[in-house]
């Protein structure tokens, strides 16, 4: 029992000694991070401009020193206490901070006359300009010909032709061929726009509208347009007009056409036109458009009364071969409303149809 005893309790002595060298363990793990700062400290400290045991009333000197003569090299050529590190040899111009301001009695230092960066360039300064040596894109011996020469999108011309409708339409009793659509030439601000819209039966022209126009970008989508306006008709005179309005492309994808007019005699016109594209899939494409026409004053002899005289609403399905060809179906209702009404049931017209049709729409 005796030899028991005694490995008990040199177990629990070993178990004691363990535990404190498990604790001074821990403490020199602990104690390494602050006497490496203490060394970085004093060492760092070894390099003020005071030495170690001067007294505590010589640190409030060091408000007044000046480094504004100190070079690079860290040698003072300005007396001591008047160091300012806010010029050196390598910025001889450019003042940067000023310890000056640091307070004796509270131990702050003011930054509000410190300037990190600005003031004159050295007069030897290089010019930022002058890395071309005075050639250019347009002048010099390495100039293109104008042939070359490089130009943005917004300094060319270019054209195009939209024929949104080239259909046949048929209604009860009746067929004809249809045709609308617009060209313009010119830039990105400004261009010739020409309109042209008509109907054409029984290889004649019946009537149409032909509008040439100065176009004008307002916008990002939107162009203003000013220029004339010429109606003609089959038996019928001829209107001449002044025209303005916009075009362009409304917030949710809504292409707007809407265009003022003001003809001889006092007449005025308004002709207001929506569309907008509903993709079923990438190439099957249905399309909702809309058409009124308001006019101030009757006209008698082409039967057109004053107020909204006629309008159009129809849905055209068509399928895109490519974004400039597609053929299309659809139907559309047309409607004369008011005194315009008036004039259609004295000829024996109808003031209501619903018409079928059928077409292309292209564009270059």
């Amino acid at each position: 029992m005796s030899s028991i005893n005694e490995k008990k309790v040199i177990l629990t002595v070993n178990t004691h000694i363990k535990k404190h060298a498990l604790a001074l363990a821990i403490a020199a793990l602990g104690a390494t991070p602050l006497f490496a700062y203490a060394q970085a400290h004093d060492a760092h400290s070894s390099h003020s401009a005071t030495p170690a045991n001067s007294a505590p009333a010589d640190a409030a000197n060091m408000s007044g020193m000046d480094h504004g003569t100190m070079d690079m090299n860290g040698q003072a050529h300005g007396a001591m206490p008047g160091m300012n590190h806010g010029q050196t040899d390598a910025t001889p111009s450019t003042p940067s901070h000023d310890m000056s301001a640091m307070g004796t009695d509270s131990g702050e230092m003011d930054h509000g006359a410190m300037q990190m960066q600005g003031g004159s360039a050295p007069p030897d300064a290089r010019d930022p300009d002058a890395y071309s040596g005075g050639y250019t894109l347009d002048s010099g011996k390495y100039s293109l010909g104008p042939a070359q020469r490089l130009r943005m999108s917004d300094e060319h011309n270019f054209a195009s032709v939209k024929m949104d409708r080239l259909e046949y339409v048929r209604t009860r009793g009746n067929e004809w061929a249809a045709y609308e659509g617009q060209a313009w030439f010119g830039g990105t601000y400004n261009r010739v726009v020409l309109k042209a819209e008509g109907k054409v039966a029984d290889s004649k022209l019946q009537e149409s509208r032909t509008e040439l126009l100065w176009g004008h970008a307002i916008s990002t989508f939107w162009d203003t347009q000013l220029g004339v306006r010429v109606d003609h008709g089959q038996g019928v005179p001829n209107r001449e007009w002044l025209a303005f309005g916009v075009q362009g492309l409304a917030p949710y994808w809504f292409d707007i056409d809407a265009t003022a007019y003001a003809g001889s005699n006092g007449r005025t016109a308004l002709r207001l036109s929506a569309e907008y594209d509903l993709l079923l899939t990438q190439k099957l494409v249905l399309q909702p458009r809309v058409e009124v026409n308001f006019y101030g004053k009757r006209d008698e002899a082409r039967a057109i009364g004053s107020g909204l005289s006629d309008g159009t609403a129809g849905l055209r399905l068509r399928y895109e071969v490519t974004r400039q060809f597609a053929p299309y179906i659809g139907v559309e209702w047309a409607g004369k409303f008011g005194q315009t009404a008036t004039f259609a049931q004295d000829a024996d017209e109808r003031t209501r149809e619903t018409r079928f049709v059928a077409g292309l729409s292209f564009r270059f």
